[in-house]
């Protein structure tokens, strides 16, 4: 972590070494405080890891609040079955997870719209990855930062 920020990263993503490793985030919380983020990847609330490819009993909110609890600051919220799929975002996760922690959290998953975009802005979330809606044309960046600044 501390190599990858030497090198002028600013923000240091952690998916399954969080769940795996409690104390890395809290250690790595201590010392690089707002540069670590954790990315909370749910399928049906439960966090996967290993690539999405492994299942646990752990809840999105509850990883969550163990996270906040080390020192984690912000978030990455996957709904995974929503990735890719351009359906649209798992709204009420979302909010549930906003509600829940009180922290910026970034959404991702199923985001097809700048009215996507909105709802989310309306939920608190601090950010959106768009990825697939961009390739597809269903959401013009310029559009949508002109769109979202409005708000």
């Amino acid at each position: 972590i501390e190599e990858l920020l030497k090198a002028d990263i600013e923000r240091v993503i952690l998916s399954t070494a969080a769940v795996e490793n409690p104390e890395l985030v809290k250690e790595a919380c201590h010392k690089f405080r707002e540069s670590i983020i954790v990315s909370i990847d749910a399928r049906e609330g439960y966090i996967a890891t290993h690539g999405w490819r492994q299942e646990t009993e752990l809840t999105a909110i509850e990883v969550a609040k163990s996270m906040v609890r080390l020192g984690v600051r912000r978030f990455i919220y996957t709904d995974i079955t929503r990735d890719g799929t351009l359906t649209e975002p798992n709204f009420t996760a979302i909010a549930e997870l906003i509600d829940a922690i009180g922290l910026p959290v970034i959404a991702a998953g199923g985001i097809s719209s700048v009215n996507h975009l909105r709802v989310l802005r309306k939920l608190g979330a601090e950010g959106a990855i768009v990825g697939k809606a961009l390739y597809t044309g269903d959401i013009n960046l310029k559009q949508a930062l002109a769109a979202l600044s409005q708000m």
